[in-house]
């Protein structure tokens, strides 16, 4: 578990989950909260922070368990 939160935290990892976070979270934001915008209701906050927080989370977490069993099978 740990070697994976290191692996999660390294650089490329996290400018990965980054750029996937930012256009998969807009799309998202885009989809669930258009008719709130539409309406003239705002942006719910909690939302907007889930729509980019959960895709971030699933790269970050799928980069670091491809490049865990790329080390694995290298040893």
């Amino acid at each position: 578990m740990k070697q994976l939160l290191r692996l999660i935290l390294a650089k490329r990892i996290l400018y990965s989950a980054t750029k996937v976070s930012l256009v998969v979270g807009s799309i998202l934001n885009l989809v669930n909260q258009s008719e709130h915008l539409i309406a003239g209701q705002g942006i719910m906050v909690g939302h907007l922070l889930l729509n980019y927080l959960v895709p971030f989370c699933v790269s970050a977490y799928s980069g670091a368990k491809a490049l865990a069993s790329q080390i694995n099978l290298k040893n």
